[in-house]
């Protein structure tokens, strides 16, 4: 899987890296608009460790949505959420 960008989420592939379960699923929040990237369709865990986000996509894919980029489809790889 090649890096995914939208907005300032930055998807990458790692393996995955246990850490405390995150019940919601936004990635990202903005603090002035409070818009939010968060995943909303697909089966997929999310995790923090060491303030990074890793969220696993379980089913064949996940979608990944924002009111003002275009949502995109991330398929069952690793993947890890770093601010920009």
């Amino acid at each position: 899987m090649q890096p995914i960008c939208q907005g300032d989420v930055i998807l990458l592939p790692v393996h995955w890296v246990d850490g405390q379960k995150i019940l919601h699923l936004t990635l990202a929040e903005g603090e002035v608009t409070r818009h939010k990237h968060r995943i909303t369709e697909g089966k997929e865990e999310l995790s923090e460790k060491d303030s990074t986000l890793y969220l696993r996509v379980i089913s064949e894919s996940a979608l990944l949505a924002y009111e003002k980029h275009k949502a995109f489809y991330c398929f069952s790889d690793l993947c890890d959420r770093l601010n920009t």
